[in-house]
């Protein structure tokens, strides 16, 4: 069955929403937006560094996704802004990734695959990766998910009662790295934060408690998925921006829904 490209791209496409939503949660619950996208655009620094230096890109991705976002959480808090360092360290990391990559030696890069990703070439040993990345996430997120869940909504409150922000923040740092690490291949760098953070906005307005937006936001991500595969290939567009755009399209319509929702 796996032979069928299309099957494989289905099941990569349903890795990473699945690993992304309940991530996104948190990422919205945080105000943390910037923060996912500053993330991401590192992505595309760790591929010159896996193509320089042999590496797995996978595991250069994760490698500097995880450095980013530990510099990130370092420098918070300093003297520069929350929002204007976020938006430093994403622009710059983006801009430094491809100047990396133009001047990698002997190297010929289609900078579009890693910019907005190439599902349909996902071969079984990307599958088992994003598979796997999610399952690391999925067992991260469920370990940890009361202490994340405090941390979040009330950190002074949790560490009264004995947790500890800061460590959950990093573990929820790991978790986004990882996330990243497997999502390049099918929405690329440009497009991570936005499977990070649309499936789980748009579904706020249909849930009541964190459990059911992030379970909703695990479903709404995975029909992201599977039609942005299907128009993209009935359309002949881009199969990441395509994701996306179902993506976005339904939020959209929640958005739309949001006021009879309340009503109800």
């Amino acid at each position: 069955m796996l032979d069928d490209f299309i099957v494989r791209a289905a099941l990569a496409g349903l890795g990473v929403a699945l690993a992304a939503a309940p991530l996104g949660c948190f990422v919205i619950w945080r105000r943390m937006a910037y923060f996912g996208d500053a993330t991401s655009h590192a992505a595309l620094l760790g591929v010159a560094l896996a193509l320089a230096t042999d590496l797995p890109i996978t595991a250069g991705v994760l490698l500097v996704a995880l450095v980013m976002a530990l510099v990130i959480s370092t420098l918070s808090g300093r003297n520069v802004s929350a929002d204007a360092l976020l938006g430093v360290m994403a622009h710059s990391a983006l801009a430094l990734g491809l100047v990396a990559v133009s001047l990698l030696p002997g190297q010929r890069v289609d900078l579009s695959s890693y910019l907005f990703g190439e599902i349909l070439a996902v071969t079984r040993f990307d599958l088992a990766v994003i598979w796997g990345g999610a399952v690391a996430v999925a067992l991260l997120l469920a370990w940890r998910w009361s202490a994340l869940l405090a941390a979040t909504l009330n950190p002074d409150l949790a560490q009264a009662a004995g947790g500890n922000p800061k460590r959950e923040q990093l573990i929820l740092t790991l978790a986004l790295a990882i996330m990243v690490a497997v999502a390049i291949k099918v929405v690329g760098a440009l497009l991570i934060a936005a499977m990070l953070i649309i499936p789980a906005a748009t579904a706020r307005p249909f849930a009541r408690t964190p459990e059911t937006m992030a379970i909703w936001a695990m479903g709404l991500g995975a029909l992201a998925a599977f039609g942005g595969l299907m128009a993209s290939l009935e359309f002949d567009t881009p199969t990441g921006p395509s994701i996306v755009s179902i993506a976005a399209a339904l939020f959209a319509l929640s958005s739309a829904l949001a006021p009879l929702l309340r009503r109800a």
